[in-house]
């Protein structure tokens, strides 16, 4: 080539040319670019040896390429690749070599520049007899750059064809070509990247297609109910998503589940809570409507899911069955607050109702309440139909509404409300004893003015209830026909008082009556009634028996404690039961009947 003049120049040397430079643009990977780029400057560029030191992203330069126009019997330039030389001792060479253009050049007399790191290979062939012979020590470099200036990698050319230095027109094709190579380096880079980046994206969606699979899996195959809830825009709170098993477990279809939210299916007395356990992403047990009206008992679990970059996006909801826990529960609380054989409420829980109606506040006998008080929904604090969406369970019919709040879903406990009384369900009345009317002394606190009672005329009276001549049956016919009579007065009492009145079993043969909101007179009838459900003779196994019963009515108001309360009715029991000559205490104050049951 150098034997060209620069004005004249072979039309088989452009084409040479055009046909490497074309060759570095058709390489379809880095490696191939490389490739392309040492045996076009052996073979379009006269020397008979090329090598390509790339860039590492450590900075560092490595010898990725090697192309020689015959192989050498030792293994040639080949023994290069791989091998990795610093990029300061790189600098360096490159500041230290004549500058020719682009290209840098560097002496065999300046061999000293070259670092121990640096990969070198020096071959055989002649020693210059000119100055402008090529030496075997010679090396020339042309640096490759990106459109940024940052260095790509050095193309190093060893031994020209000529024998000589490379003259002006070679100096110029091997500028042209490094830079051509430079932009094909950098163009198969980046199509290497945008390989590797279309590879991850690929092998994120694949991954993200299983994750989407997986879970729509779990959500539709769940055993248990799963739902997702809007928490943004218009449909804020709604079900978007459903599976079978809430479907099932509510008997309402997938469609219309769609168009409601969970504060459409909660029972009213669970509203509160679901709303504080939606807002606050966690656990709560409420119950949800069914298809049929009745309440499904769910604990409900929620997770909110969201975005990395736009923050929560909806609301996860694991829905649980627990109807039979909730109904095992119920069971047990029913067990520990009532009788075992006559199924009324037993001391404790007689106790622990009066505790839910006094406060500690004394009030007058007679005095009204005070203005403003706001009476509760119904006796003892506690609405009637707020203990369970179950009231009656296999084997608890007539469960007593007064109990209060079953499996533990009362109100809020900060309702700042006075001692003794469940907090949250209104303002607390206070109880107070009525007033008595004309000469007290005997049984029944004296005549009675007649019409309708002033609110001062109201109170709860507590009716204690000793039977007669249970003892003398016991003896007689044995406990199991105590028992049955037992059973039978219980039945009878519970008969006889009103919706909404407790009856409970003391223990032996001893019964109590809570009556609230009632007069004295109302209270003497409600004392005849009972009296009257008891004596007509019953029949057990086939025999006929009779018991009698003493009452004493007392009254409980705030101030009083439960002992104080059942103390006086018990007091007036056994007045009347003295009054009629029938057993009373022994000479220690023992009671000379036995507890039965």
């Amino acid at each position: 080539m150098e034997a060209e003049s620069e004005p004249y120049v072979r039309l088989a040397t452009l084409r040479t040319l055009h046909r490497v430079v074309a060759d570095l643009n058709a390489a379809r990977s880095l490696a191939g670019t490389l490739q392309a780029v040492v045996e076009g400057a052996v073979h379009g560029l006269g020397f008979d040896s090329a090598a390509v030191s790339l860039v590492r992203p450590d900075g560092d330069l490595v010898v990725a390429a090697v192309w020689e126009l015959e192989e050498s019997p030792m293994g040639g330039p080949s023994v290069l690749l791989g091998q990795v030389g610093s990029r300061e001792s790189w600098d360096r060479l490159l500041g230290v070599s004549d500058h020719w253009g682009t290209l840098r050049f560097l002496p065999y007399d300046r061999g000293w520049a070259v670092a121990s790191d640096i990969p070198r290979w020096i071959g055989d062939g002649p020693l210059p007899v000119y100055a402008n012979d090529w030496h075997p020590a010679d090396g020339l470099l042309a640096p490759m750059y990106s459109a940024g200036g940052d260095l790509l990698g050095v193309l190093s050319v060893d031994r020209p064809r000529s024998g000589k230095r490379p003259g002006a027109w070679t100096r110029e094709a091997l500028e042209m070509f490094s830079l051509q190579a430079s932009i094909a380096i950098g163009n198969a880079r980046l199509r290497a990247e945008m390989q590797r980046a279309l590879a991850r994206l690929e092998k994120e969606q694949q991954a993200l297609r299983a994750s989407e699979e997986s879970f729509r899996q779990a959500f539709e195959y769940a055993p248990s109910g799963m739902a997702i809830t809007e928490l943004h825009g218009a449909g804020r709170g709604q079900l978007t998503r459903v599976n079978d098993a809430l479907c099932r477990l509510l008997g309402r279809p997938r469609a219309v589940l769609r168009q409601q939210s969970f504060a459409d299916l909660v029972h009213p007395e669970d509203r509160a809570l679901l709303e504080r356990t939606s807002a606050e992403s966690g656990r709560a047990e409420l119950r949800l409507s069914r298809r049929d009206g009745g309440y499904q008992w769910v604990c409900l679990r929620n997770s909110i899911v969201a975005d990395a970059a736009e923050g929560p996006s909806f609301l996860l909801t694991h829905v649980e069955d627990i109807e039979d826990r909730k109904r095992h529960e119920f069971q047990l609380a029913h067990r520990a607050s009532h009788d075992a054989l006559t199924g009324l409420p037993n001391g404790a829980e007689l106790k622990a109702r009066l505790g839910r109606r006094l406060c500690s506040e004394s009030q007058p006998v007679g005095s009204a309440a005070k203005p403003g008080e706001v009476a509760h929904p119904s006796p003892y604090g506690y609405p009637a139909d707020s203990y369970s969406a179950h009231a009656a369970y296999d084997g608890l019919e007539g469960a007593d509404p007064y109990a209060g709040p079953v499996h533990g879903y009362g109100p809020a406990e900060d309702g700042g409300l006075l001692p003794g009384l469940a907090p949250g369900y209104g303002e607390h009345v206070h109880a107070v004893v009525p007033a008595e009317y004309g000469p007290a002394g005997d049984a029944w606190s004296g005549p009675f003015r007649s019409g309708p009672s002033a609110p001062a005329d109201k109170g709860l009276a507590v009716l204690f209830c000793d039977l007669d001549g249970f003892k003398s049956i016991n003896d007689r016919f044995g406990h199991n026909a105590g028992d049955a009579v037992l059973v039978e007065v219980a039945r009878r009492l519970s008969g006889a008082v009103r919706d909404g009145d407790t009856v409970a079993r003391l223990g032996g043969d001893e019964f109590v009556v809570l009556a609230d909101g009632i007069g004295r007179e109302e209270a003497k009838d409600l004392a005849h009634r009972l009296r009257n459900a008891i004596i007509p003779p019953m029949r057990i196994d086939g025999r006929a028996m009779r018991v009698g019963v003493s009452l004493g009515v007392g009254w409980a108001g705030c101030g009083m404690s439960i002992e104080e309360v059942l103390h006086t009715a018990d007091e007036r029991m056994y007045d009347e039961k003295r009054a009629r000559g029938g057993a009373v205490r022994g000479a220690r104050g023992e009671r000379s009947h036995r507890r039965a049951g």
